[in-house]
């Protein structure tokens, strides 16, 4: 089947050259190349074009998940046919194994899966190797991490059509291999239960998620499969053939797990030797327990915790090897679309090092087996070579992305909403502070915002201050702020709760603030990382969404980087000025979008989504006061904690990720809160 693009309007401005500029390049063998579009200039709506035109399976790569699911909802509006994915990290709280040195501190493994998205991260995997092409993956960087091997999986799947001859028993072992679990009470996804010669399954994810299914025998053939109402167990439809993918992304054969737990014996001997003979009998000790007790839960349940760690021997890779991973799922001539990619690539490259620092400890004490190390995500030079065709999708991409286009570099200028860059302006710092002031004040008599940024946290806080000595309403913001207490900060603003935020690093991709009128850069001539001209021109980006948006930068000299900036913001508002006179276009100010994911996710009309759509917000502020007042009526407390889980999962679910951690710190505070206070009372 082929993508089919559904969309209120057609490509304009720069878009229409951009779409054929992208095409042609890749259809005349071009590998790498670098969609360079402002912020609000309709880059998805391109990519999505592109995707349409060239007709591959598509792998679309975000640096977090809660822009992932912004773009995962954009392009489930523009391919509403075909097989649009989302594959993200699915724990909603996650602490890795570790061991620090120092301290003689054993940190256990501790996390939280989001059910919902194991499924969709599942059903990603089926859609992939079930031969179609129109297919959008859109995902984090965790594709990188560690996956089970694709030809287990597709192994491991069952096929069964009418008139099939098959043993009844194999059939029900081979559920059994997928991870289905048998039962006699109520169907639930990944479960089945037998009644005679008829199997009834209910599916584990995907399209045929929570559907359920039943398989009728006549001796060893396959006589009726059904589909059927979980509850009333009615037949809703007769089917001629039915597919079933396992029930988790690590599964293998029996076979594979015999010689696996044969090998892990002998690498633990090894192991044990090795610690004897350096004269380290403690963790001699250690690493045999542990395997043994591991591999005692393997030969009985077929699974035991941490058995990520022995992967390698499951995958049958030699030592050294990279692991699997969802690239691997992907036919060989597939798409890659990094978005963000002078953000998400940096963020690729770190990952193996964080992993291996980690794994080294465990491994060195004896927590873990040396094959640990190959539970790992995928190098860069790894990456690089699983790489296919590549779109970088960035408004200032980085020297890498440069480099690997050779050339192959398509500038996106134009916005439909016909809005030009800021204009960039140069102060001397002399009574600077006397000069933004009035600046603000401007921008506050028209409801405006103004952002502020600042050199250092010191100086954002001082500068906080003196704001309000004289009486402009402000905030401050940085890496010391709590990450959810940004994010309320940020919704504040645009609450129209106070007017002018000071920040040391507000080039956030993706933060989308069409009320920002005035961005201001105090210490615009220290060259580094937050004066460069990437940094300069994401920052000015901030006030491009606004049609009186303006920037100033305050400095005493003009800098390279200033310089280069200010000449790429003057060569692009010509571009786009004179575009808007010949089409006689009136810009016009960007609406406001919000995260947008949950929305979109789950089929609500509102446009956006906001933490306090979720009326547990007020009880919870409440309760942790009440209890701090030594409020002990525990079982009011033990409610909301219910509560604040409830939530919790129900924000998780729509994938607002943002929402979802509120929740879950709420509820963990609730609890400690619970725990003092019991103790108080004993």
């Amino acid at each position: 089947m082929d993508f089919k693009l559904v969309s209120d309007y057609a490509p304009m401005g720069d878009q229409p050259e951009a779409i054929g500029q992208l095409v042609s390049s890749i259809e005349h063998g071009s590998k790498h190349n670098t969609l360079l579009g402002v912020t609000g200039s309709g880059k998805t709506f391109t990519v999505a074009n592109v995707i349409a035109e060239l007709k591959r399976p598509t792998l679309v790569l975000s640096h977090n998940k809660t822009l992932a699911a912004q773009l995962y909802g954009e392009f489930k509006n523009f391919f509403p046919e075909n097989a649009v994915e989302y594959f993200v990290s699915y724990y909603d709280y996650y602490q890795p194994e570790a061991y620090l040195p120092s301290s003689d501190t054993y940190i256990e493994k501790d996390l939280q899966i989001n059910a919902e998205i194991e499924k969709m991260r599942l059903a990603t995997v089926a859609t992939l190797l079930s031969g179609r092409r129109d297919v959008v993956v859109v995902s984090s960087v965790s594709c990188l991490y560690g996956a089970g091997n694709p030809a287990d999986f597709h192994a491991t799947a069952i096929n069964v059509r009418v008139g099939q001859v098959v043993s009844y028993k194999h059939f029900l072992y081979k559920l059994v291999e997928a991870l289905y679990t048998r039962t006699e009470r109520e169907l639930e996804p990944a479960t089945f239960r037998v009644n005679g010669d008829t199997v009834d399954i209910m599916a584990a994810f995907g399209e045929f998620g929570n559907q359920c299914f039943r398989v009728m025998f006549f001796d060893n053939e396959v006589e009726a499969i059904q589909s059927i109402d979980p509850v009333t167990g009615q037949r809703i439809q007769s089917l001629d053939s039915l597919t079933l993918y396992p029930t988790n992304l690590f599964v293998t054969t029996k076979e594979r797990i015999n010689a696996a737990v044969q090998q892990i014996y002998l690498d633990l001997g090894k192991q044990i030797e090795f610690f004897e003979r350096a004269g380290r009998p403690m963790e001699a000790q250690r690493i045999k327990q542990r395997v043994e007790y591991d591999l005692e839960m393997i030969k009985e349940l077929g699974y035991c915790p941490g058995i990520e760690n022995y992967s390698r021997y499951f995958d049958g890779r030699a030592a050294g090897t990279r692991p699997f991973c969802l690239i691997d799922y992907f036919p060989k001539d597939y798409l890659m679309v990094v978005d963000e990619s002078h953000v998400t690539l940096p963020q690729v490259h770190a990952m193996f090092g964080g992993d291996r620092a980690r794994k080294e400890n465990l491994v060195e004490y004896g927590f873990r087996l040396p094959a640990a190390k190959d539970n790992r995500p995928v190098t860069f030079a790894e990456f690089e070579q699983l790489q296919g065709t590549s779109i970088y999708v960035s408004a200032t991409p980085a020297d890498y992305e440069l480099m690997k286009s050779e050339g192959v570099i398509v500038e996106q200028l134009i916005r439909p909403t016909g809005l030009v860059d800021p204009p960039l302006e140069v102060r001397v710092t002399v009574n600077q502070i006397d000069d933004l002031i009035g600046e603000i004040d401007k921008r506050v008599k028209n409801d405006d915002k103004v952002l502020v940024t600042t050199i250092t946290k010191r100086m954002a806080e001082e500068l906080s201050k003196y704001f309000d000595r004289v009486g402009v309403r402000n905030r401050y913001i940085h890496s010391d702020v709590d990450t959810l207490e940004r994010i309320q900060i940020l919704e504040d603003l645009r609450a129209g709760m106070f007017d002018v935020l000071v920040g040391v690093n507000l080039l956030r991709e993706g933060l989308d603030l069409p009320e920002v009128a005035l961005v201001a850069i105090l210490d615009a001539d220290k060259e580094g990382f937050l004066r460069n001209v990437r940094s300069l021109t994401q920052i000015a980006g901030r006030a491009a969404r606004h049609s009186q948006g303006n920037v100033i930068l305050y400095a005493d000299t003009c800098t390279d980087s200033m310089r280069y900036a200010i000449e790429q913001s003057n060569r692009r508002r010509e571009k786009q000025v004179r575009y808007n006179m010949e089409h006689e276009m009136l810009p016009r100010r960007a609406q406001r979008s919000g995260t947008g994911q949950s929305a979109l996710l789950t089929g609500r009309d509102t446009p956006e989504v906001n933490l306090t759509a979720y009326p547990i917000a007020e009880d919870h502020y409440a309760a942790v006061a009440d209890v701090q007042k030594n409020y002990v009526a525990s079982e009011n407390i033990d409610a909301l904690i219910d509560k604040a889980r409830a939530d919790m999962e129900r924000a998780a679910k729509s994938l607002d990720f943002l929402a979802a951690a509120k929740f879950r710190d709420r509820m963990y505070e609730l609890q400690k809160l619970r725990e003092e206070n019991k103790n108080k009372r004993n």
